[in-house]
């Protein structure tokens, strides 16, 4: 709600790509330079392997009024730089999924020409699809550990425990709404009450009682350890995608 549909100008080489933005009121075209020429902040939301390309497109038609923003996994700062005009104003940005439904994790690194203006525009407009927080470039990998394939560890958790219900009697459908509950109300609390998940767990469990026997369980089976080796697997998978 912060910019409207009609500022915004979409460019895509199918019109199959564009029909999500049409259907939102947004304008579009199949001119990359056209974006250049009626915008001041351009989002480049390629695949890494065609961002090159792109770039050497619309390097002529970048100016110092430019805010350019990549989306591209694994493209560093210092390549944008390299491949756009000296002093652009280029920073770079890594989602995830839920920034569909307005609960995304962002992060996002300024290159050398970008300034606190610049940050803060961008910060001011993503808070509207979620947590959005600047920082230094060497974290945008682990972020994608973290939050942008974390997305599916919790999926395969929220499984799981629908899946213990199940198992228990109740019905597919509200077991996995109950859990998909349980995940948010959880996620809430830390976020609002900002305590360490360590003292909220502890929060809940009773001397005796049926959290401390379930975590347990799970502990036997490593979950922790486990996890921070998925998070861990994902940075390093991330790192040789820049690499490569």
């Amino acid at each position: 709600g912060k910019v409207p549909a009609s500022s915004i100008l979409a460019s895509a080489p199918s019109d199959k790509n564009l029909d999500a933005w049409r259907e939102s009121g947004c304008r579009t075209t199949h001119c990359n330079l056209e974006v250049l020429q009626e915008s001041t902040l351009v989002f480049l939301a390629t695949k890494p392997h065609v961002l090159p390309g792109v770039l050497q497109e619309i390097r002529p038609a970048v100016g110092p009024h430019h805010i350019v923003v990549s989306l591209a996994a694994g493209v560093t700062l210092q390549t944008l730089q390299r491949l756009l005009p000296a002093g652009t104003k280029v920073l770079r940005l890594m989602p995830n999924l839920p920034c569909v439904v307005q609960a995304g994790a962002m992060v996002f690194a300024r290159g050398s020409g970008a300034g606190d203006g610049e940050a803060a525009l961008l910060k001011s407009l993503l808070s509207s699809c979620g947590l959005c927080e600047e920082v230094p470039e060497s974290y945008i990998n682990i972020h994608t550990g973290l939050s942008g394939s974390g997305v599916a560890y919790v999926y395969l958790f929220a499984e799981a425990l629908a899946e213990g219900a199940v198992k228990m009697g109740m019905p597919g459908g509200l077991a996995s709404r109950i859990a998909a509950q349980t995940l948010l109300g959880a996620a809430k609390m830390m976020l609002e009450t900002g305590e360490h998940p360590a003292k909220l767990r502890g929060d809940v469990c009773t001397p005796g009682g049926t959290t401390i026997h379930a975590l347990h369980q799970l502990e036997k089976g490593a979950l922790r350890a486990t996890v921070m080796n998925a998070v861990e697997a994902a940075t390093n998978r991330a790192c040789d995608v820049a690499e490569d």
